[in-house]
């Protein structure tokens, strides 16, 4: 090996060989993992960080005249109209007792090209998905972990918002840094409030900013900013019983660990052995404006994607009720 080449990342099933796991803990048929946690004794925890009913909308918009922010790959969403006005300027026309008219469209996206949730299946390697699941289950689609379960349970708990943007003094996080679960802690602590076990994290970096900044310049040298693998962190989570983990970047973690050279090492970690549901592309900004204006970093959290059967993700509206 030269000394301008990098040693070759490390298998995943030898970097998280000891990674703890829960498969098995909610029985061999479990499909939404950790989101069991979520309790009604949690959702009333939530309910109790309702103060003002003030609601924040958490999705961002499809079909943005600025551009959707996706993942490397995956285009974004097309909308097409079917039917206006014009289509009774002509003969043959759709014809309705009364007159009629109306509008129609449909649009041709990825799943998880939006504000969405990660099916539990998602990802893996070593040929096993979430609990144990062999891998085949995911040809031609998601027959066992799929988005389906999470949707027809919702998701509904104490969220808190960690704005690494505002507490590092930044208007976004740069290209690749950084941040681990002490930094959360840190965060949650500057900003008067203490993470609580089974708290839907939601983490602000304003990363996506630059896209619309940048436009396909934003993915030159992609790598985004986020949470970095450590055996700490991955044992934090656990430890902490985190049900659901949100932010506003397309894959919520750092692209590719700068550590070991993997790419996405906590897609695996948490949400294949453990069962963290992965919520990304969050629009955060109305939130974090409100949450710094008034001091109140918890809220109500609630979200339930579409029930798409077989689906590897959906899109979503998470609600932050404060």
């Amino acid at each position: 090996m030269t000394s301008t080449e990098k040693p070759a990342a490390p298998d995943l099933t030898d970097l998280l060989a000891d990674s703890p796991t829960n498969w098995g803990k909610w029985g061999p048929d479990d499909e939404v993992g950790a989101l069991n946690y979520l309790t009604a004794e949690e959702v009333l925890r939530g309910i109790a960080h309702v103060k003002k009913g003030e609601v924040h909308t958490l999705q961002r918009l499809i079909g943005d005249p600025k551009g959707d922010p996706v993942w490397p790959g995956r285009t974004p969403a097309e909308r097409t109209q079917i039917l206006d006005e014009s289509t009774w300027d002509g003969e043959g026309a759709p014809a309705f007792p009364g007159g009629l008219h109306y509008a129609d469209d449909k649009i041709n996206a990825f799943l998880q090209g939006s504000t969405q949730y990660d099916a539990l299946g998602h990802v893996w390697y070593g040929g096993k998905i979430w609990n144990g699941y062999d891998a085949r289950t995911t040809v031609g689609g998601l027959q066992k972990a799929s988005v389906e379960p999470i949707a027809q349970k919702g998701v509904v708990g104490r969220g808190i918002l960690l704005d690494m943007a505002r507490f590092r003094g930044k208007a976004t996080l740069d290209k690749a840094e950084t941040f681990t679960h002490s930094d959360l802690e840190a965060c949650a602590a500057a900003q008067g409030v203490t993470i609580e076990k089974r708290d839907v994290l939601v983490i602000r970096t304003n990363f996506l900013q630059l896209f619309h900044e940048q436009g396909e310049a934003f993915y030159e040298g992609f790598c985004e900013p986020g949470l970095v693998y450590s055996p700490e962190l991955v044992q934090w989570f656990q430890d902490m019983e985190i049900p659901n983990l949100v932010t506003d970047t397309i894959a919520n973690e750092v692209t590719f660990d700068p550590n070991n050279g993997t790419a996405l090492p906590l897609h695996n970690a948490l949400m294949r052995n453990l069962g963290v549901t992965l919520t990304e592309i969050a629009d955060l900004e109305t939130l974090a404006d409100s949450c710094a204006a008034d001091g109140q970093y918890t809220f109500l959290y609630a979200a339930a994607p579409l029930k798409v059967h077989l689906g590897s993700g959906s899109p979503v509206n998470p609600l932050a009720i404060k």
